[in-house]
């Protein structure tokens, strides 16, 4: 955990092409929930997703991905995450974590939502919210600047505010990203007595909290991939990638670079334009 080898600090100029690789995330993302209807097969909202990365001319960094056979990932009810899109038809009231990434010039970005179709069950819709809120709470207090550490804490203080009681997926975190999707230093979700690196500029790093209305417990089903819960409960995920520089932060997956959702934090994201 909090790997500290290599962790590859990025210059303005390729923060601004990661910056491009987040937009098409972005716009990946509004395709897919404009998809996401009842009826509709999670293979349906893949080839959604592969029509966007094609018109924008970037690749998915999932697809082959140690084998991993599709373009996003489809994680439905007690799925958490890495779900394989394929014939599961979505019913009205599912719960579902769509996960994508796309790479621009070998630059990626990576990000996750998490949707319910029609109408919601008022607890599935409290944890998806749940989750969200975390997410800015970790991304605001890396822009606290000290040690990665914070983010984990303030995610934890989040969820632990709330009346209902969620499980905070451990096995699977956060993580380094830039001319790979997956690269030191590893981003918790939780406290943890490892305050992990200094947080400085050219960091840049994917925040993913991944939360339960059950326990934290969760397996890999016999495809590989997909981990779901233990206990059946449903999960959510949410997810952005942000960019530390000198002038503060930037969530490169969102289009407004976070500033509406960080502004009741009392942080202001600044662009490298």
């Amino acid at each position: 955990m909090f790997g500290r080898s290599s962790i590859e600090l990025k210059s303005p100029d390729e923060i601004r092409l990661m910056r491009r690789a987040g937009l098409v995330v972005a716009d990946v993302h509004d395709a897919v929930r404009d998809a996401m209807t009842h009826g509709v097969r999670t293979r349906d909202l893949d080839a959604v997703a592969a029509d966007v990365l094609d018109s924008a001319g970037a690749r998915s960094n999932f697809l082959g991905y140690h084998g991993f056979p599709g373009v996003l990932c489809v994680s439905v009810n007690d799925e958490v995450v890495h779900g394989i899109p394929g014939d599961r038809v979505l019913r009205e009231g599912d719960v579902v974590s769509v996960d994508a990434g796309a790479i621009i010039e070998g630059w990626h970005g990576d990000a996750a939502f998490t949707a319910i179709v029609g109408e919601s069950d008022p607890s599935d819709r409290a944890m998806v919210d749940a989750a969200e809120v975390a997410l800015w709470d970790g991304i605001a207090a890396l822009a606290g600047g000290g040690r990665l550490g914070v983010v984990g804490d303030a995610i934890e203080d989040s969820l632990e505010s709330r009346e209902t009681r969620y499980g905070i997926i451990r096995d699977y975190v956060g993580h380094g990203i830039g001319t790979a999707m997956h690269q030191p230093p590893d981003v918790l979700n939780y406290r943890s007595t490892h305050r992990g690196p200094k947080i400085k500029a050219g960091l840049c790093v994917a925040i993913e909290p991944m939360i339960t209305r059950g326990t934290e417990e969760t397996s890999v089903l016999e495809d590989e991939w997909t981990v779901v819960t233990t206990d059946g409960s449903r999960a959510a995920h949410a997810e952005h990638t942000v960019a530390v520089h000198e002038d503060g932060i930037w969530v490169l997956t969102a289009r407004d670079g976070g500033a509406g959702a960080l502004a009741a934090f009392g942080v202001t994201p600044v662009p490298l334009d």
